[in-house]
């Protein structure tokens, strides 16, 4: 029996690309660096921050200290403008709605850092209590590694075997598997089915509603 349920937050709750294009951009037009066209994104995030801004940067400008100097930029433009384009994918508010009134206890697990994680799942998820929004917070690994799914199991108290996993790309297939729990691949987000698929997803879904019937 299915007791929590973790959510992936950019390209699964929410589809973020938009905002994070254009605030990467913004980091590297200050930079004076070429930008990029929407669908690169799509591959340049997952992994958190400072891995999206490497990404986009050029070949030779994948520096440690350059990657802090835009995510500074980044950060603060981001900051402001998160909400810009930001929307929740259909039929995810309903599917969130239901899964509380079963009694299911709902979390996010998430490679953006932890202040943006939370601004967003209050700005868009108010009507929902999570028990648990964990973004990229200092100290902690970020997806795949476990740590993040293992945080969530002891402050909720579920065990692996009544969790479900719910993400859109290989990095959340694969931090599923590295911590035990059952996967959900979701189509609707930022990578493709087959990535999913290679990845080792238990199951992929193409609307909200069929995570439902996995329960």
């Amino acid at each position: 029996m299915t007791k929590l349920v973790i959510f992936d937050l950019d390209g699964t709750l929410l589809n973020t690309i938009d905002d994070l294009a254009t605030s990467t951009n913004y980091a590297l037009q200050c930079a004076g660096y070429p930008q990029h066209d929407l669908f690169a994104y799509r591959y340049f995030v997952g992994n958190g921050i400072n891995k999206l801004i490497e990404r986009a940067l050029p070949y030779d400008k994948k520096t440690e200290s350059e990657i802090a100097r835009l995510r500074k930029d980044f950060v603060e433009y981001y900051g402001k403008h998160m909400c810009d384009l930001s929307r929740p994918y259909e039929g995810i508010v309903s599917l969130l709605e239901a899964l509380q009134e079963r009694g299911i206890a709902l979390a996010v697990a998430s490679n953006k850092y932890q202040e943006a994680t939370r601004k967003l799942i209050a700005r868009f998820f108010p009507q929902i209590d999570f028990a648990v929004v964990f973004g990229q917070r200092e100290g902690i690994p970020v997806k795949p590694d476990p740590t993040i799914v293992y945080d969530i199991l002891r402050v909720t108290g579920v065990e692996k075997e009544e969790t479900l996993y719910v993400g859109d790309t290989n990095v959340d297939m694969t931090t599923a598997i590295n911590s035990g729990v059952r996967s959900v691949g979701v189509t609707w987000g930022f990578r493709p089915q087959l990535e999913l698929e290679e990845s080792g997803a238990k199951a992929i879904v193409h609307h909200p509603d069929e995570i439902l019937s996995l329960l």
